[in-house]
């Protein structure tokens, strides 16, 4: 790897690790382990759906406020934004996690803790660890004292998942337009894990209506939405798709009737899709393919009874493009360079659907790094957190940071 990484880059990172005031925030990071444990938990059980934020935000601000974060406030998406001031005129740099989750307000959060440190909790690992390498991150830059010469943006994102459709991150982006040259991501598995391209994504919404009437005594009178909805699902759940760029479809939230009414024949039916690419191309194609198994499916439901005509209408949830950003490009590199001085060995997702492909697909050179640990069954409520090993994100986060920013009199920024 060292062969690939371009010679600035390794010689910002042969400078850096020499200074006593990053060997003092390397070191910092490693002793605030435990500190990062006791901030996960209190801010795990801090309930925070996608768009429902705020209480956790408030939190987040106020721990911010007492690390000395500078203007910290909470906009009007809920984004939790701080900054520390550079000393000097390098890029300005933003670096976030996102303080939503999955789960709605009715969920349980009780965290359970093994002998061996693993934490069992809704929302454990994403991305509240991600929130809480953050903080970590901010007290080593006060606790190290390193002269950073750029401005960084501490950022605490809402809305990134589900139907929150990653609104924190492109608010942020539009009122900061011109003003960031890159972003650093914190979610997502371990420290060693790097994506640095954006998966194209879209999530919509798709309802059918007839007349609706008595399941025995309107039989064969009208065409059933529920039926139709059905068929959908059926054409679309038989769609062959590549491995290679990956694509994927799911269908998800399919809804008609109710108990009291369950001897009906439905006015109206609906189910959501999420799908996925790598490619813009694949996924404008899977989109088509979509649309045309839902009018087919209303057209073969309409002919089956020959009586009215079962209609549709569709609405996105989320609609965001792929992008792709070369592994050679200077932030990338630069935290390949950061992995390679701290002894982790890369894991390159090339691909990923987090807040870092916002700023991909809008041109600002982004990546998102791991939040550390181990962890699993994400956005389910049986998710768990090992902490072993977790300091190496906020460390990996840190050293890239200050390669980026560079260090006043002493390195130029690596991008």
């Amino acid at each position: 790897m060292s062969d690939q990484v371009p010679e600035n880059i390794q010689k910002a990172f042969t400078i850096l690790m020499d200074l006593p005031e990053v060997k003092k925030g390397i070191d910092f990071i490693l002793e605030d382990h435990q500190q990062t444990i006791k901030d996960q938990l209190e801010l795990v059980v801090i309930k925070s759906p996608s768009t429902l934020e705020h209480q956790r935000a408030a939190r987040f601000a106020e721990m911010m406020r007492e690390l000395g974060l500078e203007d910290v406030r909470i906009d009007d998406r809920v984004n939790v934004i701080g900054i520390k001031k550079g000393a000097g005129k390098g890029p300005t740099l933003m670096v976030e996690a996102h303080i939503d989750t999955v789960f709605p307000m009715e969920v349980e959060i009780i965290p359970r803790i093994d002998p061996d440190g693993t934490i069992h909790a809704p929302g454990i690992a994403d991305d509240t660890r991600g929130m809480a390498s953050l903080l970590s991150v901010i007290r080593a830059f006060y606790a190290s004292g390193v002269a950073h010469s750029g401005d960084i943006y501490f950022v605490g994102t809402a809305c990134e998942e589900g139907i929150g459709d990653f609104l924190g991150m492109k608010d942020f982006l539009r009122d900061h337009q011109g003003i960031i040259d890159a972003s650093v991501s914190i979610d997502g598995g371990r420290a060693d894990r790097l994506s640095h391209s954006a998966t194209g994504i879209k999530t919509m919404e798709f309802k059918f209506f007839g007349i609706g009437g008595h399941s025995f005594g309107a039989f064969g009178t009208m065409a059933n939405p529920l039926h139709a909805a059905a068929r959908a699902i059926a054409k679309i759940a038989d769609f062959q798709v590549p491995e290679d760029p990956k694509t994927t479809f799911s269908a998800s939230i399919f809804n008609a009737g109710n108990v009291i009414g369950i001897c009906s024949i439905v006015q109206e039916a609906s189910f959501s899709i999420n799908f996925r690419s790598y490619d813009p191309v694949e996924l404008a194609k899977l989109e088509q393919a979509i649309f045309k198994a839902v009018q087919e499916a209303c057209d073969e439901e309409t002919a089956r009874w020959g009586k009215d005509t079962i209609t549709w209408e569709y609405k996105y949830w989320e609609d965001n493009l792929a992008g792709r950003q070369d592994v050679s490009v200077p932030i990338v590199q630069t935290a390949l360079a950061a992995m390679k001085r701290l002894d982790i060995q890369p894991d390159i997702r090339e691909y990923g659907s987090t807040n870092a492909s916002i700023a991909i697909v809008k041109g600002v050179p982004a990546i998102c790094l791991g939040s550390g640990g181990e962890s699993g069954n994400a956005h389910s409520t049986n998710e768990w957190f090992k902490p072993d090993g977790a300091y190496l994100s906020p460390q990996l986060v840190f050293l890239t940071l200050l390669a980026l920013s560079g260090v006043e009199g002493h390195t130029e920024s690596t991008l």
